[in-house]
């Protein structure tokens, strides 16, 4: 027994290092930077901060190159780091309507109040590729504009004037934190949203793309999307008042969806909702329109069975990290495990009368 551990720590030992030279790869090639990948590479960064529950540019551009650009495997590794950092405070809850917007929307107004912000979109890109990136070192010539800073109304709020969509649900209760509570149901709402915002951005892509095929029942429009940042503050006993931290980057998405009405209640819109770190606006509306469909029990509608109705299944399986673990740890050694089956097959095929064909050799 001896031996064998010797031996499989030494296999281990070498394949680490062979994975240290792959990650390097071509030596007369200039090694990638963090700063490079923070700045070259910012939608990964920010999936990468997004699922790994932490806000840290350059701890996710790290974990990035580590992972050899595995952005689940980079997650792991931010999430790993992040329960060895402790927690002095909790910070106040950001005012998103003061974002200074890099890219604000609206699918439902065209001359909404405060404009549209085009932004930084690859939305009317011709979808080619550039073929100019490979000569390196171009500089774009358009000149890069200034975030606004001017607070936007919401959209969702010049509707709400006319009493049109309901009332933005609030729960003043200290929410449970996910991030250092495991996971349990039911699930309120806020929990609900923290699971949605640390999960897999194809998963809740695939769960929001379902409702819209019908396994849900909603019919989204995008009320508005903005991102920018805001700035996070925090109270410290000592002074007896909020100061300000430092600002993130967000992309939220609110979406307006179908009509909700009763004997008692006008149609009106429902809300979905959806927050994540950095730009990442197709995880936002995904999130939304999960959000969304998640609610249906607390709007009165009927579940027709739709997977995205289904806040256990939701949840429990749109979490990377535990679906890779469970999902990788099949690879690793299982011979104690596959012999007693291995044993237990040979046995009903023995009481089934079929011929052992070891013992036919013999």
């Amino acid at each position: 027994m001896y031996v064998a551990t010797k031996g499989g720590e030494r296999a281990i030992d070498n394949a680490h290092a062979w994975l240290a030279e792959e990650r390097r790869g071509d030596t007369d090639i200039p090694e990638l930077g963090v700063a490079q990948i923070r700045e070259q590479l910012a939608l990964s960064v920010n999936r990468v901060m997004a699922e790994g529950s932490l806000y840290d540019r350059d701890l996710a551009a790290l974990a990035i190159k580590q992972s050899r650009g595995d952005l689940i495997e980079a997650a792991f590794l931010i999430r790993a780091y992040r329960t060895t950092l402790p927690r002095f405070g909790s910070s106040l809850p950001v005012d998103t309507g003061t974002m200074a917007c890099d890219r604000r929307i609206s699918a439902t107004f065209k001359d909404l109040p405060g404009g549209q912000v085009l932004g930084p979109t690859f939305d009317y890109t011709h979808r080619l590729i550039d073929f100019a990136l490979a000569a390196e070192g171009g500089v774009p010539d358009a000149p890069v504009a200034a975030p606004d800073p001017a607070p936007k109304p919401r959209v969702a709020d010049v509707i709400g004037r006319e009493g049109m969509i309901e009332d933005n649900p609030r729960d003043d209760t200290t929410p449970p934190d996910l991030t250092r509570a495991p996971l349990e149901f039911p699930a309120n709402r806020a929990l609900r949203l923290q699971a949605l915002t640390r999960s897999d951005e194809g998963f809740t892509l695939g769960m929001a793309y379902s409702t819209q095929r019908g396994y849900g029942r909603t019919h989204p429009f995008v009320g508005e999307l903005r991102i920018g940042r805001v700035a996070v503050g925090m109270e410290v006993p000592e002074l007896g008042f909020a100061i300000e931290i430092g600002e993130v980057e967000l992309t939220e998405c609110e979406t307006v969806n179908q009509f909700k009405g009763s004997k008692t209640e006008p149609a009106q819109f429902t809300r979905g909702y959806g927050l994540v770190f950095g730009q990442s606006e197709r995880k936002a509306i995904s999130m939304s329109l999960v959000d969304r469909a998640l609610r249906w029990a607390e709007l009165g509608e009927d579940n027709v069975g739709a997977p995205a109705q289904d806040t256990e299944f939701v949840l429990s399986h749109g979490d990377n990290i535990q679906a890779t673990g469970f999902l990788e740890h099949i690879k690793l050694p299982h011979y104690v495990d596959f012999q007693s089956e291995l044993e237990l097959v040979r046995k009903l095929r023995r009481e089934a009368g079929v011929v052992d064909t070891r013992e036919a050799a013999e």
